[in-house]
């Protein structure tokens, strides 16, 4: 079985650290439509960060192509692509679509092909498996089968990574199930947990993050209301915290590629079924609008302090959706951007671990450098990087001109009463 090849179709924050933990001792083809990150890759250089230079090395087996062509040789596919929503929030399976396509056109009879990519329940029998019979003219379940297993992916986390995490498996038919289940578990020293159905498994993955989402909702309209009591909403968590049972989930922005994302699939498949979802779709509503809340509340305090808005200058540290990470995919800071500049305000963004092109090329925001000689009329620490974590309130002052600035500590990362001590007006969820 070991000989057999798989090809991992793209090589993104999922598909790259399974192309090579299968590397490490098996045939693989880490196939990406995207030349240049073929090329980085082969290079020995993963500009995604999730893998060292050494751990590409030591992955011998494992090969990189963007020609569809070169699956050809492949038995075994997996399936990585993203599954994003559209402007109106609902999902846009095109990459989904089109990977399938690409992979019917290359299998043969026999053929196994399991899905990463978050989707609703349904979605691999509904949608991906009719592709692969259209591009293969194979039958389903007769001259191939089908695999669903969630990726659990955390970008950034260095901790809970791919081979730690407990990996859910499926099949499309008992033993298309246990097969799909022996090939994770050569590789996920966690351990496996075989799945009854394909549905299930999909429907495990998309609550996942949906039950996540509900919970920093939850504390977010906390935030608002004690920003409206005048109490400060981490003291309140910090006491609440103090009982075994509390869960510790704090306010801020919900972006990325799977919070923010996932629970649209579910609320899609249940409109989809006759059932309009409330508490999801609320929770969603709420997490929303935070970025734009937390703009407001700025540009509220910048007035108050005498500040001219729309001649001014705020500085946001921080535009990946997430901290100690390059990712910026949904990144709610350039809703926060956006809303600035609503308001007439110059905004200069910088973050020590964003790409300057990717960000101008998806979002149009040009990264800039803040300093003592550049300094800005308030001051907005959007991420939690640890370069950011490292300075200290009059560190920030020294960013800031004027008598009154307003630092908005959007992830807490210091202490109020110093900050405020150091001449700012501080603001945090």
């Amino acid at each position: 079985m070991t000989s057999v090849r798989i090809g991992v179709v793209g090589l993104g924050y999922v598909g790259l650290p399974l192309a090579v933990e299968f590397g490490k001792q098996r045939p693989v083809l880490g196939f990406d439509i995207n030349a240049a990150r073929v090329a980085e890759l082969q290079d020995g250089r993963d500009s995604t960060l999730e893998v060292t230079p050494a751990e590409l090395t030591a992955a011998s087996l494992l090969a990189y192509s963007s020609d569809p062509a070169d699956l050809g040789s492949c038995s075994i596919f997996i399936v990585t692509v993203p599954t994003p929503i559209d402007r109106a929030n609902r999902p846009d399976l095109t990459p989904l679509l089109r990977a399938s396509e690409t992979v019917g056109r290359a299998m043969k009879p026999g053929a196994l092909v399991i899905y990463e990519s978050t989707v609703y329940p349904g979605c691999t029998e509904e949608v991906c498996v009719p592709a692969l019979e259209k591009a293969s003219g194979l039958t389903f379940n007769v001259d191939f089968y089908c695999g669903y297993s969630p990726e659990r992916i955390n970008p950034g986390d260095k901790i809970n990574t791919l081979t730690t995490i407990r990996k859910i498996t499926s099949g499309s038919t008992p033993a298309a199930a246990d097969a799909v289940d022996a090939l994770y578990a050569d590789i996920i020293s966690a351990g496996t947990w075989k799945a009854s159905s394909l549905k299930v498994a999909e429907a495990a993955k998309v609550i996942e993050n949906s039950q996540r989402d509900l919970n920093i909702a939850f504390v977010n309209e906390l935030s608002v209301i004690f920003q409206r009591l005048g109490i400060d909403t981490l003291e309140v968590l910090e006491a609440a915290g103090s009982k075994w049972n509390f869960l510790p989930f704090r306010p801020g922005m919900v972006g990325g590629h799977c919070i923010g994302v996932d629970p649209y699939y579910l609320t899609h498949k249940a409109e989809e079924v006759g059932y309009h979802p409330q508490v999801i779709l609320a929770g969603r509503r709420i997490n929303d609008n935070m970025a734009r809340y937390a703009a407001r509340n700025v540009i509220r305090i910048m007035l108050k302090n005498g500040i001219d808005v729309a001649r001014s200058t705020v500085g946001v540290l921080g535009v990946t959706f997430k901290e100690n990470c390059p990712d910026i995919r949904n990144s709610k800071v350039v809703d926060l951007v956006r809303e600035l500049e609503h308001w007439g305000v110059s905004v200069v963004v910088t973050d020590p671990w964003a790409d300057a092109a990717e960000v101008r090329n998806e979002y149009g925001i040009e990264l800039g450098e803040l300093s003592a000689s550049q300094q800005v009329d308030s001051l907005i620490v959007a991420v939690g990087h640890r370069e950011y974590r490292q300075l200290d309130p009059a560190d920030l002052r020294m960013l800031c001109r004027g008598a009154s600035p307003v630092l908005a500590d959007i992830k807490s990362l210091y202490d109020r009463h110093a900050a405020a001590a150091a001449g700012f007006s501080v603001f945090r969820l």
